[in-house]
């Protein structure tokens, strides 16, 4: 699973933000930094970016941002598994660990059933 996350000049991953192109000298964990950002950055497994990659399914910064704002909805409402759907994609995502489990295109909407999950987000 790759834990990066990249914002403008700033690569995030397990050992912190660090410049672009610099390597991390020697970091000290910062577990309570660590798990803040674990608590607020979207993550997507091996799994949903493989299937996102077969889909051709890319998100815009917009688009991850109302993600985002839909997982912090249904962590308030107490939800584990959601399904969140925007626009023509669905994303199963693991709410505690704010994981997308898996992803789906428009094509792969139809006819489907999802199971095991406590609740839904629609998006616009």
């Amino acid at each position: 699973m790759n834990n990066r996350l990249t914002i403008g000049q700033l690569q995030i991953g397990a050992q912190g933000a660090r410049p672009l192109g610099k390597p991390a000298a020697n970091p000290v964990p910062n577990t309570a930094f660590k798990d803040m950002l674990d608590s607020q950055v979207l993550k997507f497994s091996q799994h949903a970016e493989t299937r996102m990659r077969q889909r051709g399914i890319t998100l815009g910064v917009d688009t991850l941002s109302k993600i985002e704002g839909a997982i912090d909805q249904a962590a308030a409402k107490g939800a584990k598994d959601s399904l969140v759907i925007c626009k023509d994609v669905a994303m199963i995502v693991n709410v505690p660990s704010r994981t997308v489990v898996t992803a789906m295109d428009g094509n792969s909407l139809k006819n489907n059933v999802f199971t095991q999950i406590d609740s839904a987000v629609v998006i616009s």
